[in-house]
């Protein structure tokens, strides 16, 4: 044990009304909702990367965070599991994340790379069966370093791309190893600052090329998780190939991998796609991609991706009401890729930051299995549309102009507009909260 949570307790469900900042007062890991443990909807994993590797720093300021484990070494890189692997069990959370760099010492070249990432997942391994918690995806950062400046898959230089194919088999190879129920591709530096010097074509060629490797070693290892994309629009990049769900299916469509990766949608990244986050995950659901979700919120008064704990209830209702519709979680889960505020330095305010969130969560969750469980809702939609369902409009589809036209002039037909009813069906929801 280390003693950098000391004299913080493990946080527990009590209640509402309880006045504990340690404990939980929504989410109650083992209520029924919808048949099952509320941990086995939830299914919260916390973030390696924004927990324990961030310094605090912004664009205008360097680090904040002073931590024991910040260093360079393998016995710096142990400490941060032990001390990630305690908050782990304090918040009681089932599943973890991290990319390579998270975890492992940067090496001089990708051998060092790999021995330091191969030693640290042995590590994980031994915490991982002491502590039963689990790993619900890992990826590869292959955007922070220099080498990527210009991108990994969609670099210009093809020894990046190779150096970046290499990493990500390592990548894969130490989820697999580890029991990780997905893998993830988050393309940070896969777009263009500008087209006077970028070929589109080829770097789409290149990106394609690349998740199809990605998709062949999947299969080539027996890995049964899914294979996740994370879209994320214009940051750092001007343009990136993976802006949101509908720009990440048009992709899968385009290199022929629709039926075999799903997306890793985040709350912040919809938003600074101009969508909201039920949008992307509506979407998702309706194309057959939908797979895992990264929580988060932005501050609506900044256009720049903050990652902040998610606090609005009813943002959160509205998402797991996709969630649901969608049929839950499968592999993936509710990930709190999220982070303190560079001026929030002490070890408790990371525990009370996901503490916070995983309530927010819980509280619209719950809220968002009484709206279909109750089924108002869906009934409101369903009336709407009720017109397809009669013989003339579940054949009008199947038909063409010229038929139409004819139908329309012989039966005089002159539609009336209706009400779609949205301030009725938001005081519906409100209902619920």
């Amino acid at each position: 044990m280390t003693d950098f949570f000391k004299g913080i307790p493990a946080v527990k469900y009590e209640g509402p009304d309880s006045d504990n900042d340690y404990a939980f007062r929504h989410y109650n890991p083992d209520e029924v909702v919808m048949g099952k443990p509320m941990k086995d909807h939830l299914r919260f994993a916390a973030a390696y990367w924004h927990s324990f590797a961030w310094p605090g720093g912004d664009p205008f300021g360097g680090q904040t965070f002073e931590r024991p484990w910040f260093g360079d070494t393998l016995a710096d890189a142990k400490l941060k599991a032990d001390v990630a692997f305690e908050m782990f069990q304090i918040l009681g959370v089932p599943y973890y994340c991290f990319h390579d760099a998270d975890v492992r010492p940067e090496g001089a070249d990708f051998a060092e790379n790999t021995r330091n990432l191969e030693a640290i997942v042995d590590y994980f391994g031994e915490k991982m069966d002491e502590t039963g918690i689990k790993l619900l995806w890992g990826t590869a950062n292959l955007f922070s370093h220099r080498r990527f400046m210009s991108g990994a898959a969609t670099n210009p230089d093809p020894d990046v791309f190779a150096f970046s194919a290499a990493t990500i088999k390592t990548c894969m190879d130490a989820t697999i190893k580890l029991g990780g129920e997905n893998y993830v591709l988050w393309g940070g530096r896969e777009g263009y600052e500008t087209l006077l010097n970028t070929d589109m074509g080829r770097e789409r060629q290149q990106a394609g090329r690349m998740l199809q490797m990605v998709v062949d070693y999947k299969h080539k290892m027996g890995f049964e998780g899914a294979i996740l994309i994370e879209p994320k629009p214009q940051e750092p990049t001007k343009h990136q190939y993976d802006y949101d769900v509908a720009t990440v299916y048009g992709f899968l469509k385009d290199f022929g991998l629709e039926g075999e990766v799903q997306v890793n949608i985040e709350q912040g990244h919809a938003i600074l796609a101009g969508h909201s986050f039920e949008h992307e995950l509506a979407l998702a659901r309706e194309l057959g991609i939908f797979g895992s979700i990264d929580m988060n919120r932005n501050d609506y008064q900044s256009g720049w991706d903050t990652d902040q704990f998610p606090n609005n209830v009813p943002e959160m209702a509205l998402a797991y009401y996709e969630v649901l519709r969608a049929g839950g979680f499968k592999t993936g889960g509710t990930n709190f890729d999220a982070k303190l505020r560079r001026q929030s330095l002490d070890a408790e305010d990371l525990i009370l930051a996901h503490v916070g969130g995983m309530d927010a969560c819980a509280a619209g969750f719950k809220a968002a299995a009484a709206m279909l469980e109750d089924g108002k809702l869906e009934a409101a939609r369903d009336a709407r549309y009720a017109g397809w369902q009669t013989e003339a409009g579940t054949g009008l589809l199947d038909s063409d102009l010229s038929a139409i036209h004819d139908r329309v002039v012989a039966e005089g037909i002159n539609p009336e507009p209706r009400s779609g009813k949205q301030e009725r069906l938001e005081n519906l929801i409100n209902r619920y909260l």
